[in-house]
């Protein structure tokens, strides 16, 4: 029982090994959006970002130290990360901008880590005596939980950026296939217009052409034939 509380007491500190910022957010169009986050000299710092859905999937970042100077600078990424030793204690900034697109918006996801990540280790070590097989087993089980909740991380983003993807694709298959059959629907209409005018056209020809073959036949009966039969076959309705 006193093995299971020391097991939970030494993963509690888990959590708080790191500090910082791990977020998704939305950055509209035109837009630049800034986090900020206090740090001492001398810490390892992790900056990791990925674009899940929206436009190119690209967007700007900078990183900058609290004296102005800038520790990263990128244009249009779509995922990167950053990592580095702070020298000057003070307020980190950093900064996504969505600047270059005018009309669609982004949504990212930022994994901002401050500090050591075997930060368990060190508090079980700063006792004097060496760690018992409970004290390692716990250094253990935080550093696969670590690894597998940066495994699970990825894989959330990775198929939100997927799903995302193929809606885009199932909205713009849709589109095409209403635009497709809209097309077809006018092309049938347009089609039966023109043959019933051509119907028409036909069927007026076709009258006028019986009109003139009959005063035809009659005219050459009157010039041809004799008076007396003529005279009959005009009488004859």
């Amino acid at each position: 029982m006193t093995e299971h509380i020391c097991l939970a007491v030494l993963l509690a500190f888990l959590p708080k090994a790191t500090s910082g910022i791990e977020l998704t957010f939305e950055l509209p169009d035109n837009a630049n959006q800034c986090f900020f986050e206090d740090i001492k000299s001398g810490v390892n710092c992790i900056l990791e970002f990925q674009v899940v859905a929206g436009g190119q999937y690209d967007v700007d970042m900078t990183l900058e130290d609290p004296t102005g100077k800038v520790l990263y600078k990128d244009v249009k990424k779509q995922y990167d990360n950053f990592n580095w030793k702070t020298e000057t204690p003070g307020t980190y900034k950093a900064c996504f901008s969505n600047e270059f697109s005018t009309f669609s918006h982004k949504i990212v996801y930022m994994d901002w880590q401050v500090g050591d990540q075997n930060n368990l280790n060190k508090v079980v070590t700063q006792g004097t005596h060496a760690m018992n097989a409970l004290e390692s087993s716990a250094v253990a089980i935080a550093d696969k939980l670590r690894v597998v909740d940066d495994y699970q991380t990825h894989h959330r983003l990775r198929e939100a950026t997927g799903r995302k993807r193929a809606e885009q694709l199932n909205e713009r298959v849709l589109l095409w296939s209403l635009g497709q059959t809209a097309l077809i629907v006018l092309i049938g209409i347009a089609q039966v217009s023109a043959f019933r005018k051509i119907s028409l056209i036909v069927l007026k020809c076709y009258s006028t052409a019986i009109v003139f073959f009959r005063q035809a036949s009659e005219v050459l009966m009157v010039l041809f034939l004799p008076s007396s039969v003529s005279k009959t076959r005009l009488l004859i309705p």
